[in-house]
């Protein structure tokens, strides 16, 4: 199968297990997310915008602190901007370096979101919706894109953990359903059948 284009890769990663939350409000790891970034991207870059004293944010006297980062992929820039913020997220008129340095860290991983990275962690999902490549289907009749995919076993995974459903039981499933072997050889219906059978299990229980 083709590589899927960027968006549709770090969109796909499931970042659940890296999510940190402080009151209402929910966090992916700036370090996880970086990591995840170039395994798939080597060649991604960042960087820190910084004012004419050559300090990485803005000052306004009225409106307080702000920074900005910039991620460039596969040739495609796009920027992002935060507010320095308190753990309430109410404007900091008189931020420490410290304050600031977390800061361009979060706005580092909201500017990665703009690639799919963790994206529907801010729109207040806990899994990632999972992306086909259409182009195959339209394109290339010869490839397979019915089957199922990495980022798809890795959410199939991650689900089962959260449901306390071992890879050994997953394998009984679907060799009892399909006659199949591994969970690499299940196709597109299969798996959303296998997906809702396991949450259903969960609320049998």
């Amino acid at each position: 199968m083709e590589k899927l284009k960027h968006f549709e890769i770090l969109n796909n990663i499931d970042v659940s297990k890296k999510i940190e939350k402080k009151g209402n409000l929910k966090y992916l790891s700036w370090s996880y997310a970086w990591a995840e970034t170039k395994k798939n991207f080597p060649d991604a870059k960042y960087d820190i915008v910084k004012n004419e004293k050559g300090l990485p944010y803005f000052h306004d006297e009225s409106t307080g602190y702000i920074v900005f980062t910039y991620v460039i992929i596969e040739n495609i820039r796009h920027d992002m901007w935060l507010p320095v913020l308190d753990y309430k997220n109410k404007v900091l008129m008189n931020p420490t370096m410290f304050d600031i340095n977390k800061t361009l860290m979060r706005c580092l991983t909201k500017n990665l979101a703009m690639f799919g990275m963790g994206l529907y962690v801010y729109e207040g999902e806990d899994m990632p919706n999972i992306y086909i490549d259409e182009t195959n289907k339209t394109n290339n009749t010869n490839i397979d894109t019915k089957k199922v995919t990495e980022p798809q076993l890795k959410r199939l995974f991650a689900i089962s953990q959260k449901k306390k459903i071992t890879d050994e039981m997953i394998k009984e499933m679907i060799k009892k359903l399909w006659n199949i072997d591994s969970k690499k050889d299940l196709d597109q219906d299969q798996y959303k059948a296998l997906v809702d059978r396991i949450e259903k299990k969960q609320e049998e229980n």
